[in-house]
């Protein structure tokens, strides 16, 4: 067999591919409202999926939503009436900011402190970046 019909045989015999699916997805916030106050009851677990103290990110999302909130049990709850889309942008654009490489575009990064600054260091490219404090 020449070379051509062998790589023809070996592609006929891969399997199907079964598409794009991304591989980090983050849990869109469940939650709701009660009172004036919202209440999100998966945020331990949306922290848990970016691989983030769940603090960082209250304190950004308490900062952008500009509302005062807290931790209790594994719910977050938010001093003020909030509808979730807008909540599920403020968790996006912290991924953004925050976990997802500038390089690589993965989101398999850390956070550390370096010099008095916040660094983003990329565990997939070795990549690292500063990105602003909160």
């Amino acid at each position: 067999m020449s070379y051509a019909e062998l790589l023809k045989k070996a592609k006929k015999e891969l399997p199907e591919q079964k598409g794009e699916g991304a591989r980090f997805e983050v849990p869109k916030v469940t939650g709701h409202i009660q009172g004036n106050k919202t209440i999100i009851s998966n945020f331990i677990q949306i922290a848990n999926t970016i691989r983030r103290e769940p603090e960082h990110l209250l304190k950004y999302i308490l900062k952008e939503l500009a509302a005062p909130g807290e931790i209790k049990k594994s719910a977050l709850i938010i001093g003020s009436k909030i509808p979730s889309n807008r909540i599920n942008e403020k968790i996006s654009s912290y991924v953004d900011n925050y976990v997802i490489c500038k390089t690589c575009h993965k989101p398999d990064s850390k956070l550390s402190r370096d010099k008095g600054g916040l660094v983003l260091a990329c565990q997939a490219c070795g990549a690292r970046q500063t990105v602003s404090n909160i």
